[in-house]
């Protein structure tokens, strides 16, 4: 699955997967601007529920920062300006305008002392409550049936009349497995339900008297079971809710090798959130409402469909049945092979039965109306559908999945094993896609685009489809037995999407993205809070929480590691194409990888491959190289690179890292790497006395940052302001990454990290310079968030002094190179978010250019954002943007609308953009994350963002199953660039609250590790930061 919405700038750091998913409700007309010239309607109103809704903290800054009193009825308000960092002047009340629009009355300060009868009433009362509580208190595991209280026993209550379920465990017993499914669906679209009818074939593997599966949300209204060629009877159900699980339970053993059937008939409501079998809706272009239902199984919501095993280990065969009305069409994974009309006027539309077993969560149905475009490739019908009014915009997603089809086939040596491979547009759709086998489903923002879409915007759809073409393999065919081994399925995927695209589609320079996907793949695992690759996971929050970074991109990261440590250019794809012919059709682990790799004949003096990644993916974070030189002699030492935000000791983790490096003799040829293999503490190579400086992993390959200390980032800093090429661009970037967290770390000093960077002003190439610019403007964030106005001053000038002569070179006009736009997008998105006044003009006369031509001029795709950003500045611009918005048929654009309106400072906007994300009327619920996430990068707006998902938690996580990649990106975005004790107090308070509601997240403590690591650098440099920038007149310089 890619949970990643590739689209937003954040997507550096990854493509689209981490899952992000509602209550569908309307969505707004979809109008062509270019056949209506007729005025814009105006901004709608905010309704006066919306109008009230004040945060805590947002009070603070609506009032002029401290220009006001605080006193003991404004709590709420001093709270905000300790979240701030601030103090107020207190002033007497008196001197508060009458005029202000959030004035309050003053609450009576005195009230008349209770009779004594009213006393003693109370105190009874409260007698009889503290009574009942210690009953219940004491007495935790009492059903209160007729039975009384059960003893102890490791088996769970259902709470059904004392019956006991029969299984205790968050995994199912192993001793039934499924052979076959027949499911039959009839979606109800008037009433928002469904009937289903599923009948399981199953075999026996150990004498058992229990059948436990999955159900959640299902009324099961009538259950027979049948074992062998014996009669069919009719059985009752064991429900145990917490856990999602159903049992039948039999007084005699079913035998090991018995073959059994268990029939189920049961009704469901649509789920109203972005899991299970879910409703959705869209508006057509004539208006009319388009009602539609689809799933999104993984991973663990097939359950909410239908009963079944609900684990990737229970593979099984599935045919699926759905009655629908004859104006909707269906689709299922597989090839439909009969139409039947029913006696209720219903059509029921027969699929075939899948030609391979397969895990439940890649089971998928779809009702509603699409169109498609289609054309046979290798065989297979490869089918691109869209809502009808966008079929013209699904040519470049058919043409790249036909492209790509064609290189697995080849690349895997295994040829896709059905008829047919649909990909499908989901107008409300929360991750960026998922891999359901032969039924791909998309947002339609990661598969749909027009024909004068830009090749940034094609990077996105076809990395996206790279991903879940992949999947068809690794993870379809081949799957995980659990969770804890998500990597498999996730991390080869991103590793392939990327390695695929630099094959089949080179002008997209895909490499640029892989490579800062990497950096922020290793900013995560450098914290605590990280896990490893392959790790134990026993809830449901937990099996969310894998889908992150760590087991998409350092998974992908830790193969392209490996790919490229190993002889030869074919050796990991041999060991690949016998790992999937092995297991073809099976389940695995990490070790069943890493023995098929080590299988395949390599040279004697490589390290063997189990040995070596085994280090890789059962421990968290990665390591430290530092090196040391002394003549010809060069030391390599190794430790766990850990960013700490206490006093905590170093673990001793070690991996075998296989070292790459280069010198200034040769540094830019892939000849001119050498390999050392570092698999003990520390290790010497020789080198010539005369070599100047040492570049270590070169172009980034391995999954490790690297120290040169004092001297090596010397004669480094020399090297590049000498001339810069003397670097590939990837190793200039590795550069910067590094000693940027070696100032994390403290290693390094931030004078250092600048000094470094005094070569950036002759920098013209991408890579290097958007990670340049994403490191300082993380500074400049932190510095801003606590409210350091003097620095923050100082560091704008910093980066406009820096990076200025490269930020006016660029044009405002069509570009056809990716990496180019890549660069352009981050100069002038910084540019204009720090106010440079020839980037606003610039923007502002695109806007309404824009604007007066009705649409029909076109900005460029990779300058939209900045654009509708710098619009969304002025409130009647923003209100116009608005109103563009919701009349966009444009989905990649829309979506850069959407940036843009939740880029302005004004405040009222700010509350009613998060208000209508969260209802899902004008703004779709699964925007709501990318809304936040935009917000948060204000000052004001990362406030009320905050107090928001406060006053809100519980409706967030109905729409967004907790642990989900939506939660941590809200959680992530809302957080991470606070750097006070204030915020670490409030949000610590927040989050302990939560309990069973989040409390437990692994999120949840990154987000505290974050802020004290905030605290910290913050602490240890703004003193010699605070001197740095004020040695220097930047102003001057420019």
């Amino acid at each position: 699955m890619d949970p990643f919405d590739s689209n937003n700038s954040e997507r550096a750091s990854l493509p689209r997967n981490m899952i992000e998913n509602s209550m569908f409700e309307e969505e707004p007309d979809i109008v062509d601007l270019a056949k209506d010239s007729t005025a814009y309607p105006t901004f709608p109103t905010l309704d006066p529920d919306e109008v009230v809704y004040e945060p805590r903290s947002s009070r603070l800054l609506v009032r002029g920062l401290g220009e006001n009193d605080v006193d003991d009825d404004e709590e709420d308000c001093e709270s905000s300006a300790r979240l701030l960092g601030m103090s107020f002047m207190n002033r007497s009340s008196a001197q508060r305008s009458n005029s202000s629009p959030y004035a309050r009355q003053t609450a009576p300060r005195s009230c008349s002392p209770p009779s004594a009868r009213t006393t003693v009433v109370c105190v009874l009362f409260l007698v009889i409550v503290a009574s009942m509580t210690m009953v219940l208190y004491f007495l935790p595991g009492c059903t209160f049936t007729k039975k009384g209280c059960p003893k102890p026993d490791n088996k769970t209550s259902n709470g059904t009349d004392g019956e006991l379920f029969p299984w205790a465990q968050f995994q199912l017993p192993r001793s039934i497995s499924p052979l076959s499914y027949d499911l039959t669906l009839s979606p109800d679209f008037d009433n928002m339900a469904f009937t289903g009818h599923a009948v399981i074939n199953m075999s026996v593997l150990h004498n058992t008297k229990r059948i436990v599966l999955h159900s959640a949300n299902l009324n099961i209204t009538k259950a027979t079971f049948k074992l062998g060629d014996g009669d069919a009877s009719e059985v009752a159900i064991l429900e145990y809710k917490p856990r999602q699980q159903i049992a039948v339970k039999f007084s005699e053993d079913l035998k090991a090798g018995q073959n059994c059937v268990l029939t189920l008939d049961y009704t469901a409501d649509l789920s109203h959130a972005y899991n299970g079998f879910y409703n959705s809706s869209y508006t057509d272009e004539v208006g009319h409402k388009r009602v539609l239902a689809a799933t999104q199984f993984e991973p663990l919501y097939a359950r909410m469909a239908f009963p079944c095993f609900d684990e990737p280990s229970f593979k099984a065969t599935f045919k699926v049945k759905i009655n629908r009305k004859p104006e909707y069409m269906a689709l299922s994974n597989m090839p439909k092979v009969k139409t039947t009309s029913l006696a209720n006027g219903l059509m029921q539309d027969e699929f075939a039965k899948t030609k391979v077993k397969m895990s439940t969560y890649l089971v998928a149905f779809i009702v509603g109306n699409f169109t498609p475009t289609s054309k046979n490739v290798s065989d297979i019908l490869v089918s691109v559908y869209s809502v009808p009014e966008k079929k013209n915009h699904t040519d470049y997603a058919l043409d790249t999945a036909s492209k790509l089809l064609e290189f697995y086939n080849d690349f895997f040596d295994i040829k896709y094993p059905l008829q047919k491979l649909d990909l499908v547009g989901i107008p409300d759709f929360l991750a960026g896609a998922m891999e359901n086998w032969g039924l791909i489903t998309f947002r339609e923002t990661t598969l749909l685009v027009g024909t004068k879409s830009s090749p940034l915007e094609k990077q996105v759809v076809a990395s996206v489809i790279a991903h879940e073409l992949a999947h068809q393999w690794f993870g379809n065919l081949v799957t995980m037995s659990w969770w804890s081994d998500l990597w498999l399925n996730e991390g080869f995927a991103t590793y392939m999407q990327y390695m695929s695209l630099q094959t089949v589609l080179p002008q997209l320079d895909i490499g640029n993205l892989f490579l800062a996907m990497r950096f922020r793949a290793m900013d995560k695992d450098a914290l605590n809070s990280s896990h490893a690759v392959s790790t134990e996971v026993n809830t449901a929050e937990q099996v969310e929480e894998m889908f992150d970074s760590v087991s998409y991109e350092k998974g992908a990261s830790i193969l392209l590691m490996l790919n490229a440590s190993l002889p030869g250019d074919q050796q990991f794809r041999k060991g690949i194409i016998q790992y999937l012919k092995q297991f073809s059709g099976l389940n695995t682990d990490t070790d069943d990888l890493w023995n098929s790799l080590t299988e395949v004949e390599v040279p004697n003096q490589h390290p063997n491959v189990s040995e070596m990644m085994r280090s890789w993916t059962y421990q968290k974070g990665f390591p430290l190289v530092t090196v040391s030189r002394k003549g010809d002699q060069v030391t390599l030492t190794q430790e766990h690179f850990l960013l700490k935000s206490d006093n905590t000791s170093h673990s001793s983790s070690m991996w075998t890292v296989p070292v790459t490096y280069v010198n200034d003799s040769c540094s830019l040829s892939p000849e001119c790497a050498q390999l050392f293999t570092l698999s003990t503490k520390s290790g010497t190579l020789k080198v010539p006395e005369s070599v100047k400086w040492l570049k270590l992993n070169y172009r980034n390959t391995g999954f490790y940052i690297v120290d040169y200390g004092d001297e090596g980032w010397g004669a480094l800093r020399d090297a590049l302001s000498n001339n810069f090429e003397v670097l590939t661009q990837e190793d200039r970037a590795s550069l910067i990454h590094n000693i940027f967290s070696l100032s994390k770390l403290g290693r390094v000093s931030f004078r250092q990290v600048l000094s470094l960077l005094n070569y950036m002003p002759n920098e013209t190439e991408t890579t290097p310079v958007r990670e340049a610019l994403l490191q300082l403007n993380n500074v400049y964030h932190l510095l801003h968030k606590r409210y350091e106005q003097g620095l923050v001053t100082r560091m704008k000038l910093y980066i406009l002094n820096h990076f200025g002569a490269l930020m006016e070179n660029q044009t405002w006009t069509k570009e056809e190179s990716v990496s180019k736009q890549e660069l352009r997008s981050a100069l002038l998105e910084t540019a204009c978010y720090l106010g440079e006044e020839k980037c606003m003009q610039q923007a502002k006369k695109q806007f309404k250019k824009y604007v007066d031509s009705n649409g029909t001029t076109q900005i460029p795709g990779d300058l939209q954002r900045v654009v509708f950003s710098v619009a969304a500045q002025s409130v009647d611009d923003w209100g116009t943007l608005l109103t563009m918005y919701q009349y966009a048929t444009y989905d990649s654009e829309k979506e850069k609308m959407l940036q843009g309106l939740a880029s302005t400072q004004d405040t009222p906007s700010i509350i009613w953009l998060l208000s209508a994300g969260l209802k899902g009327n004008i703004i779709p619920t699964q925007e709501l994350p990318l809304v936040i996430s935009t917000v948060c990068r204000s000052f004001a707006g990362n406030l009320f963002a905050w107090d928001f998902i406060q006053e809100n938690w519980n409706q967030l996580i109905e729409k967004f199953p907790v642990g989900s990649f939506a939660i941590q990106r809200i959680i992530k975005s809302a957080t991470s660039q606070f750097s006070t004790q204030s915020h670490l107090n409030q949000v610590q308070s927040f989050l302990s609250s939560l309990k069973e509601r989040g409390s437990q997240l692994r999120s949840v403590q990154e987000a505290l590790e974050t802020i004290r690591l905030n605290q910290r650098w913050m602490e240890r440099n703004l003193p010699s930061f605070h001197k740095w920038l004020r040695s220097r007149d930047f102003s001057q310089d420019r």
